[in-house]
């Protein structure tokens, strides 16, 4: 059991979404995702560019690692940013992630 305190700073609404946006990317077919794509990462740039705002640094581009890690990226930034800023907005993030999840 973890000790209180510890655990993901991303709220409960947000932890769904992006878990059907992975889920929903993991059924897609190579030429589909790859079609995706571009949309996913401007997202994961964004993301990232705003927890580099958050902690007072320069936004860096995310390199683009492919279709099969694209979503741990966006899992990472998504936990970042709830970490860096705590008091984003989860219903922002969380419609940002559904619009994703609409487009695949």
């Amino acid at each position: 059991m973890a000790p209180s305190g510890v655990g993901s700073p991303t709220p409960q609404e947000v932890s769904d979404e992006l878990r059907r946006v992975v889920e929903r990317w993991h059924q897609l077919p190579l030429d589909q995702a790859l079609s995706r794509m571009p949309s996913v990462r401007v997202l994961v740039q964004s993301l990232a560019d705003r927890v580099a705002q958050a902690c007072g640094g320069a936004p860096q581009p995310v390199p683009d690692l492919g279709p099969a890690v694209v979503m741990d990226q966006l899992s990472v930034m998504v936990f970042d940013l709830f970490r860096a800023a705590p008091a984003t907005d989860p219903a922002v993030v969380a419609d940002e992630l559904a619009g994703i999840r609409r487009s695949l």
